[in-house]
């Protein structure tokens, strides 16, 4: 490793330790003033109005003003949360708006944030190398093994490590969009709905409760039915354009060499965090520590402590210049760190009205998502979950209707099964249908266009999305949610 990364862990490790003994030596002072809770019940729509704010600027800013994005998205997300904060503790108290953003950022923000960025290290270790000629049969075989390892090492992870292959595959052609927006449906979003290191609304359900293999044996035949139509499907309309290059193919740009895989240390790593998020689904001993009214469970503490040390042991034994090949940068983890932030704390009064229920001011979409017996209406979950997904970010949209739908892992598990699977289908398979559903979509666009590829335009690729995809989802939603 390098003497700049050392210096910077060296000075991230004494931060860390003096960050823990300024919160050690001021826990008593910081007690009296974080405590209490903020009530659901009394709470205005309001309220929801900076996290809408927050969302509209992800979704509009980077192609409405990318230049402003680029350069000032930390500073546009800290006003976001500042907006809430400011106003909110002056109607509800310092103290109890305090303890709720101690709960969210140590219970959620915390764990979430620290996965995203251990499998986002360790998998920007791994470099597939070599040039592969990317027929109808050679692309199909690709976004099918994308989609098997999406629900391993995430889709940020099985996109980053897959693109920049497939892209070298196909780069002798001149009509190779599609190939890409098939790879945004499968492995950047559909793959990743069969465990929490798949895509990060599963993570934030398996934080709130739901069991590791939960999502697994619950949304396995939703997953299966959407890839057994894609995969199919992608083979016949890329043979037809593949049949159409005759004459037009350009010379191949990248020399033909063999075919592997270095960094493969990166894959031991890589179990390490399954076994971690394992371990900590598993493992109850019954020892929390009190930070300020919010209870942290040791194994939450030990599962976090594992993540950032096989992040930091990946930085450690992959050669600089791998990860440069790869194309590897700190930007995109940080973007989604600092945007994220902003998100779960905007997000605090949102989650307080759903999960006041009936009571509270977000009673007519509890009406909506209910029978007239009360029960949940899981196609109604499914579609609308999906649709907010797709326009806004699919993890806090997770979180708002896993709340609404009750917020007790333990019912939604069990009872209200079908309702969970709806829930968890709609955030995870409908966040393909834009750029914007889930982070990895954009990453994906912004390294196609970067090397050349003529990417559908927002409204292009949702052309594209609509008309594949849509016609999926109906089929999903007679089949396995009416």
């Amino acid at each position: 490793m390098s003497r700049p990364v050392l210096r910077r862990l060296g000075f991230l490790g004494a931060a860390a330790v003096a960050v823990v003994a300024l919160l050690v030596a001021f826990d008593a002072p910081l007690r009296a003033l974080i405590h209490g809770h903020v009530e659901g019940r009394e709470l205005s729509l309001v309220w929801a109005l900076p996290l809408v704010g927050m969302l509209g600027s992800i979704a509009v800013l980077p192609l409405a003003a990318p230049h402003l994005w680029h350069h000032h998205y930390g500073k546009i997300a800290a006003f976001w949360a500042f907006a809430l904060l400011v106003p909110f503790a002056a109607v509800e108290g310092f103290g109890p708006v305090a303890s709720e953003v101690v709960h969210a950022t140590l219970l959620e923000y915390v764990p979430f944030i620290i996965l995203l960025f251990s499998l986002f290290t360790i998998s920007g270790g791994l470099l597939v190398k070599g040039n592969i000629h990317g027929s109808p049969a050679v692309n199909t075989g690709i976004l099918a093994i994308g989609t098997l390892l999406a629900s391993v090492i995430g889709t940020t992870g099985a996109s980053m490590v897959l693109i920049r292959p497939l892209l070298r595959a196909n780069d002798d052609r001149r009509r190779n969009a599609h190939v890409v927006v098939f790879f945004i449906f499968l492995v950047s979003n559909i793959g990743g709905s069969l465990t929490p290191l798949g895509d990060p609304p599963l993570f934030l359900g398996f934080l709130q409760g739901v069991d590791f293999f939960w999502t697994t044996t619950h949304l396995g035949k939703e997953t299966l039915a959407l890839v057994a139509i894609l995969l199919p499907l992608f083979y016949v309309i890329d043979r037809w354009f593949y049949a159409r290059e005759e004459g037009l193919k350009k010379p191949d740009p990248t020399p033909d060499s063999r075919v592997g895989v270095l960094g493969l240390q990166n894959v031991l790593l890589l179990a390490g965090v399954v076994g971690a998020i394992l371990m900590s689904g598993v493992w109850k001993p019954g020892i929390e520590f009190d930070v300020w009214g919010t209870h942290v469970p040791l194994q939450a503490v030990v599962r976090d402590a594992v993540l950032v040390v096989l992040a930091f042991v990946s930085l450690a034994i992959t050669p600089t210049d791998l990860r440069e090949r790869n194309g590897f940068d700190w930007e995109p983890i940080r973007e989604v760190a600092k945007l994220f932030a902003a998100i779960f704390v905007t997000l605090i009064p949102v989650l307080l009205i759903l999960k006041a229920g009936r009571d509270g001011a977000a009673a007519p979409l509890v009406a909506l998502v209910s029978d007239e017996t009360g029960a949940p209406r899981d196609e109604i979950y499914f579609w609308l979950t999906g649709l907010l997904s797709s326009v806004l970010d699919n993890a806090p949209t997770y979180l708002v209707f896993f709340n609404l739908a009750g917020g007790d892992a333990q019912q939604l598990m069990g009872p209200l099964a079908s309702t969970l699977a709806a829930i968890s289908g709609g955030a995870v398979f409908m966040g393909a249908l834009t750029y914007i559903g889930n982070a990895p979509n954009f990453m994906v666009l912004a390294i196609a266009r970067n090397r050349g590829v003529a990417m559908p335009s927002f409204f292009g690729y949702m052309a594209w999305s609509w008309g594949v995809l849509g016609p999926c989802f109906v089929i999903l939603t007679l089949v396995f949610f009416l």
